[in-house]
């Protein structure tokens, strides 16, 4: 009889709804991400514009301190405007244009300029402090002019500063290192500072102008007196002036200021007509549509709307295809469940998902039920054998006497008696086997002596062996004391001496030993029998199982014993295995905590 399962149950439905759930927060999660990303791109796109800025007029203004004049310059422009995407045009101060990236945007400049380059007046850096803005020299380093040196001086002063970071090193082991300014003049740096010459290897070399230098200073002097004489400005008698343009003998603060704005004229005359001339500098983006990230109109509404729903209906479609080809085989595997007892219903496995993982464990699950059914009616033909055999011959020497063929004499009643005892051992036997399986097989374990139950167990059987020409021996230490039930473990040695006995042939021996192991005790069986194949070796312990098929039950055994060690060894927290050599000898070996 097949059930309905409830909507709110089924598969499908808690798919759907997943599926619903999970694309409402993936698009909020898209919403908030397109709108966070627009926000963090415009933000990177402003510093990359303010960034490509300062890179245009930092080079355009290298161009003007290192050029007379502006010829050349478009190439420059051109790169940068490449490098950077925006629109670049430079013009005089009278807005004539003297290079643009695009000509088109030259005939409409913007109102006002983006910078003014000029190598002799730079704007006041911003990372400059209070006060520092009117000290600073705003004339760009890379404008040298007269103070360019030539090869040889250049040469001559890289020696002499080779020589000095040497000396200052071996004096106090800090290392500096060279640098070339635009003029060619070397310097001394260390990683942070310039280097304080300290007296040792004062040559002052570096300080000492060259021939080219010395004249270029020359005119700058001339230059600065005519600024103080033009400002009534008090100079230092001699005026010197240094290879970094400071005025050596003027002490005080107020004369200091004003000397020094006299050399920052002074040069800016001298390097006049070395740069090029003062010029504008537009920078502009180029034409482009503006799109809006997000039109919250109601149109747009509309549209983000209808968006939205397509998104959840792909979804909802998507997954309940999906659903229906996961319910389907399910489908089969309920059937397959549902299947008559009995009956072998394959599943065929068509995924390598959790379903078909699930219809491969229920088709070895079925495959396995089939083979403990197997199992099963074999043991209850192998038990109805067992037990047909003396109950057969019970009842026919009963037949014999009642029909007057047999005397019930002694030897009728012996033979009678052997036979119910034979049955009452299979019972026994079963009933041991059955207790072990349910779990209800009880143990009462006490402090043993296993060399006397050792001794006991081998006397039992002494008469056995005699009779069959089998020579038995004992080795076990005195005091070997084991925790166990008398009675079970007697009843495993006597299975195992017996078994041993019943296939060792005249003048043969069987041993039983027993010795103490790391965390347990040992006991073997040993006997110089017939043996086990190799391929019979892991049915050893298997009930009804026998070497030789064809001995006969009474010769042979119920082949129940050894299955019984096993479940009695294992009972005791044990184990027990079996080695053989056929002809030679056989050994089982059974494990016993202590």
């Amino acid at each position: 009889m097949t059930s309905e399962v409830p909507l709110r149950n089924s598969l499908l439905f808690r798919l759907l709804v997943t599926s619903v759930l999970i694309s409402l927060v993936s698009i909020g999660a898209t919403a908030w991400l397109t709108v966070r990303g627009t926000t963090v791109a415009i933000e990177q796109e402003r510093g990359q514009v303010l960034a490509d800025d300062a890179t245009i007029q930092e080079q355009l203004e290298g161009f003007a301190a290192t050029h007379r004049d502006w010829d050349g310059v478009e190439r420059t422009v051109l790169d940068l405007s490449r490098s950077t995407g925006r629109t670049i045009i430079l013009t005089t101060r009278a807005r004539r244009v003297i290079a643009a990236s695009q000509r088109s945007a030259a005939q409409r400049l913007p109102l006002n300029e983006s910078a003014v380059i000029d190598p002799l007046h730079l704007a006041p850096s911003k990372d400059q402090g209070v006060g520092e803005t009117e000290q600073a020299s705003r004339i760009d380093p890379r404008a040298v002019g007269p103070y360019r040196l030539p090869a040889e001086e250049r040469a001559k002063l890289r020696r002499v500063a080779r020589d000095e970071a040497k000396c200052i090193y071996d004096q106090t082991r800090i290392r500096p290192y060279v640098v070339e300014e635009a003029s060619g003049r070397p310097a001394l740096r260390t990683a942070t500072n310039p280097v304080d010459f300290i007296p040792v290897c004062a040559t002052k070399l570096l300080l000492v102008p060259t021939p080219t230098e010395a004249t270029a200073l020359a005119e700058l002097a001339g230059l600065v007196r005519d600024c103080a004489e033009r400002n009534h400005v008090r100079l230092p008698d001699p005026l010197t002036i240094t290879v970094d343009f400071r005025v050596e003998g003027d002490d005080s603060a107020e004369g200091s200021a004003a000397v020094d704005d006299c050399v920052e004229e002074g040069r800016r005359e001298q390097l006049a007509a070395y740069v090029a001339p003062a010029a504008l500098l537009f920078v502009t983006s180029p034409p482009r549509t503006a799109t809006a990230a997000f039109d919250l109109s109601p149109a747009g509404t509309l549209r983000i709307l209808a968006t939205t729903g397509l998104v959840l209906a792909a979804t909802i479609a998507v997954t309940a295809v999906i659903a229906i080809r996961l319910v389907r085989p399910l489908r089969a595997l309920t059937n397959a469940a549902r299947a008559p007892s009995g009956r072998h219903l394959r599943i065929p496995v068509t995924a390598k998902d959790e379903t078909g993982y699930l219809a491969a464990a229920l088709n070895d699950l079925s495959e396995r039920r089939e083979r403990t059914d197997e199992q099963r009616r074999v043991m209850v033909s192998d038990i109805a054998h067992e037990l047909r055999t003396p109950l057969t011959n019970i009842r026919g020497w009963l037949d014999a006497a009642q029909d007057g063929l047999a005397e019930p004499d002694s030897a009728l009643l012996a033979s009678l008696q052997e036979e119910a005892g034979l049955l009452q051992h299979i019972v026994d036997d079963l009933q041991v086997l059955a207790a072990a399986d349910a779990g209800t097989l009880r143990l009462r374990p006490q402090e043993l002596d296993l060399r006397e139950l050792i001794e006991q167990t081998i006397g039992a059987h002494r008469a056995t062996a005699h009779a069959g020409g089998v020579e038995t021996a004992v080795h076990a230490p005195d005091g070997l004391l084991i925790h166990a039930d008398p009675v079970r473990l007697r009843q495993v040695l006597g299975n195992l001496l017996s078994n041993a006995i019943r296939h060792t042939p005249p003048d043969g021996r069987v041993t039983l030993s027993a010795r103490r192991v790391a965390g347990a005790v040992a006991i073997e069986v040993k006997d110089t029998g017939s043996g086990i194949r190799e391929e019979d070796l892991p049915r050893v312990f298997d009930r009804f199982w026998r070497a030789e098929q064809s001995r006969s039950r009474r010769t042979g055994g119920s082949g129940l014993g050894l299955s019984i060690v096993r479940q009695l060894v294992r009972a005791h927290g044990g184990d027990v295995s079996v080695v053989s050599r056929p002809h030679v000898e056989t050994v089982f070996l059974v494990r016993l905590p202590c």
